[in-house]
């Protein structure tokens, strides 16, 4: 089949096989040119590792520290007249690389979750594996079935206590346009926090460490991220914020949950990129739009690669790594600088609809959304006539 890109809402319901490919190969080829992590990983689990910032850190694991991966995602496998999801190209692409340079890879599909989940990569790790010295938690859904309980919590990115009037961007539009955002209710935060928040970040630290296989110094980390006082009412100051909070608190429980392996937990937060939920979070892809031109424009921008690229090298296995009072890593310090949110700021009260494409970076915003899918890649024929259920990319 012609696989083209459909857009609906907020996401894109189609994947191209070699355009997934094509990123993942560009991915690798970032990593590679900064040569090896001498230090680093050797074993490492990543919960979440089919996209984003997961799929950026299992990639700097193995071809920048030679690691052993291990990964788990929930994708959508292809149907005789439908494509797979990105995650499940991107998946395939990666363990082909990966097992040409003489890695272990492999990739559980499943509810991350659940506690079937756990058990399977457990005993896949004490076969593989025999221990992991590295977990990245990088779990990115809007619902989850609590293991205990079988409730189903679903998450709500609302304001909190009054009504929130704002700017905000029509991405397939390019409008500007003011919204009101209604705020949450109690049980809608306490869904997100259980959907966002860090127990089950906790539950998977839980059962590894009962199973005795994590390695002595093991360290785990997971992604948040802040940003600055324009988006603090639909983020930090919001649902999302006290999942966040909830993820902070798991933190400091895992570290000292790991004190006799002399193991480590931390919070990284990172820097705006564009991903499905950045395009679907109110105010988020003006902000986005606007922080994407001027650190373009200041030639400080970093691809998620390369984000993750340097949160492995210069933080994780640092001695002193740049942490704020809450004791995380900050990974957001380029994007926080004076320099560029004052620009930011600046430009946020008199952006419009008709100024947008002086002021922002729309046509970026957009071409990084595509780019997620498998669209937009330099030498992919978009023209070709696709097998959807290509084994092997």
């Amino acid at each position: 089949m012609i696989i083209k890109p459909r857009i609906r809402g907020f996401i894109c319901t189609t994947a191209h096989p070699k355009g997934c490919a094509a990123h993942v190969d560009e991915q690798i080829a970032e990593v590679r040119q900064r040569g090896a992590i001498a230090n680093g990983t050797k074993k490492a689990l990543v919960i979440g590792s089919s996209g984003g910032y997961g799929l950026a850190s299992r990639i700097v694991a193995a071809e920048a520290c030679g690691a052993a991966t291990l990964g788990v995602s929930f994708e959508k496998a292809p149907e005789a007249n439908r494509t797979a999801s990105a995650g499940w190209y991107n998946n395939r692409a990666f363990e082909a690389r990966a097992h040409a340079k003489g890695l272990y890879a492999k990739t559980l599909d499943g509810d991350a979750f659940s506690d079937q989940m756990k058990a399977q990569v457990i005993d896949v790790i004490k076969r593989d594996l025999g221990q992991i010295d590295l977990l990245v938690y990088s779990v990115a859904s809007p619902v989850r079935q609590h293991p205990r309980s079988g409730v189903l919590y679903r998450s709500a990115i609302k304001p909190i206590g009054e009504v929130y009037h704002v700017k905000t961007l029509h991405v397939d539009r390019g409008v500007v346009q003011e919204v009101d955002l209604e705020p949450a209710t109690p049980d809608e935060i306490a869904a997100t926090v259980a959907v966002m928040g860090g127990e089950d970040w906790e539950f998977w630290i839980d059962a590894l460490q009962s199973a005795g296989v994590l390695a002595p110094g093991f360290r785990t980390i997971s992604f948040t991220y802040i940003g600055t006082e324009l988006t603090w009412p639909i983020y930090w100051h919001a649902t999302l914020g006290k999942a966040k909070e909830d993820l902070d608190r798991a933190a400091r429980a895992i570290t000292q949950q790991l004190a006799p392996l002399g193991g480590d937990a931390r919070v990284a937060v990172l820097k705006f990129i564009v991903s499905q939920a950045s395009s679907a979070i109110p105010v988020v892809p003006l902000y986005g739009s606007l922080l994407l031109r001027v650190m373009k424009d200041a030639s400080v921008d970093e691809s998620a690669i390369e984000h993750i690229d340097r949160l492995f090298r210069t933080q994780l296995w640092s001695n002193a790594p740049r942490l704020d009072d809450a004791k995380r890593i900050r990974m957001d310090d380029v994007e926080l600088t004076d320099v560029i949110q004052g620009e930011v700021k600046r430009r946020w009260p008199i952006v419009t609809t008709e100024n947008l494409p002086d002021l922002a970076d729309l046509d970026g915003f957009r071409s990084d959304f595509l780019k997620i899918f498998g669209f937009g890649f330099a030498g992919v024929d978009y023209d070709d006539d696709v097998d959807p259920a290509l084994a092997t990319l």
